[in-house]
């Protein structure tokens, strides 16, 4: 938490109290909010936005105000400083907002948040900054004036950085690996590398999507619980430095990938352009979205086979499909369950209503429990004694698995998963007890 700012009654001449918006009183820049939302809303305008920021940045923002309303509320705001201006108006000292933001976003927050008597900011011709700013002041005031200070920044930089890569997703990507032990080749140490080399890859260019979506989710994460802390959303992270930082990792995403075979670089591609429809519009569509995450879960299958260059079977694609299809909706499941804890009925950004709960229970456990009868399938057929000298034993498995879909899927209705499953299975003991006991089910059937 950012360090509480001083405050005194002021004396009956005490000087106006001034402060600036973008960057200030709240974390971000009100430029960069407008154009988040207009990329995001009205794509069309993006060869306009160009147009406008060449005929100034004061132009730009009155053109962005224009086609964009900010909703007030939803911007970070430094608490710290906010609540030193209400205790300071409180004293019945005067307080000035004066911003280089567009004039249309600095009278919105202004009658939002009731305390300035006066507001200055740019016209659309010229930006309010540096001198013309301290020139505009010396005219309203007529006296000299005191600038408010923000705190300090809440969250050191870097660890924002790599809150915003979501490092702890990257565990996902093991799921490169699995071709490779599914052939029994993990010893090869060849093998190995290309398989890692493929899990990096997927790694970085799975961080850049991140950073996009937490881009053009801003207004929906700053209304969730937790999401709110996230660092764009809290202003922890420039949104400026957002695109930058998603072109750096896509590029070296594919850098990477080309160290490995040109099929491999075609489907990160492909991974990279459906996560990037599932950011714009995929996640609303109800059911849809469910089946594309399943659908990049069993990518990554695919992916390290293409790295590794082993054909993965057709068993493991119909296992991976019904158990990764169960894994998504125990996600959606969680935010349900959410909304029904929170008295709301529709899910921001979502296609699921809070009467959804029941039937995304039936098809999350149904679709988990049909991924163990493919395996079933799998062990009575003649594939499995080309890899396994005793393939009974593989019958251990299904009580393996029925318990631990089971478990998640309780686990989960008690609201006791919320994050991805995948990533919560990773931190999960009894996960690890389940995948140490199939382990070993798989070495005694070898």
């Amino acid at each position: 938490m950012p360090t509480p700012m001083p405050s005194a009654t002021p004396a009956p001449d005490a000087p106006a109290l001034v402060t600036e918006l973008d960057g200030v009183l709240i974390r971000t820049d009100s430029l960069h909010e407008g154009l988040v939302r207009l990329i995001k809303r009205q794509p069309h305008l993006i060869p306009a936005a160009l147009g406008w920021r060449l005929r100034g940045r004061a132009f730009c923002r009155a053109e962005v105000a224009r086609h964009v309303e900010l909703d007030p509320a939803r911007l970070p705001y430094d608490e710290a400083l906010l609540s030193r201006l209400t205790e300071e108006k409180a004293s019945g000292r005067r307080l000035v907002l004066a911003t280089v933001a567009d004039q249309r976003v600095a009278d919105a927050v202004a009658a939002h948040l009731g305390l300035f008597e006066t507001v200055l900011a740019s016209d659309g011709t010229r930006e309010l900054s540096g001198a013309l700013r301290e020139a505009r002041l010396r005219e309203t005031l007529g006296a000299p004036h005191e600038e408010a200070r923000h705190a300090p920044p809440f969250m050191p930089r870097v660890r924002a950085l790599f809150k915003a890569l979501r490092v702890h997703q990257w565990a996902k990507n093991v799921l490169v690996f699995v071709p490779l032990f599914a052939a029994h080749k993990a010893l090869s140490a060849p093998l190995f590398l290309r398989a890692l080399l493929g899990v990096i890859a997927f790694s970085l260019c799975a961080s850049s999507v991140y950073v996009l979506n937490d881009l053009l989710d801003l207004d929906a994460d700053r209304q969730h619980p937790s999401k709110r802390r996230r660092p764009f959303a809290s202003g922890a992270l420039p949104l400026g430095a957002g695109p930058w930082l998603g072109l750096g990792l896509l590029g070296a995403g594919a850098a990477v990938a080309l160290l490995l075979p040109r099929e491999f670089l075609a489907l990160l591609g492909t991974y990279y352009l459906i996560t990037i429809a599932y950011s714009f519009y995929l996640k609303q569509v109800m059911m849809l979205d469910v089946l594309v995450l399943a659908g990049l879960y069993t990518v990554r299958i695919l992916g390290g086979s293409l790295a590794v260059g082993i054909p993965t079977s057709s068993w493991l694609f119909s296992f991976s499909m019904f158990l990764f299809l169960s894994l998504a909706l125990v996600k959606r499941l969680s935010e349900v369950r959410r909304l029904r804890l929170a008295n709301e009925s529709v899910a921001h950004g979502r296609g699921y209503v809070s009467g959804d709960y029941e039937q995304l229970a039936a098809l999350g456990v149904s679709s988990g429990y049909l991924s163990v009868l493919v395996l079933a399938l799998y062990i009575t057929s003649k594939e499995v004694t080309a890899l396994y000298a005793h393939p009974g034993r593989l019958w251990l498995l299904c009580p393996v698995m029925l318990y631990w879909v089971g478990r998640v899927w309780l686990l989960a209705h008690r609201g006791q998963v919320n994050e991805d499953p995948l990533v919560f299975a990773l931190k999960d003991k009894v996960s690890y007890a389940v995948g140490v006991i199939a382990a070993g089910v798989l070495l005694a059937a070898a």
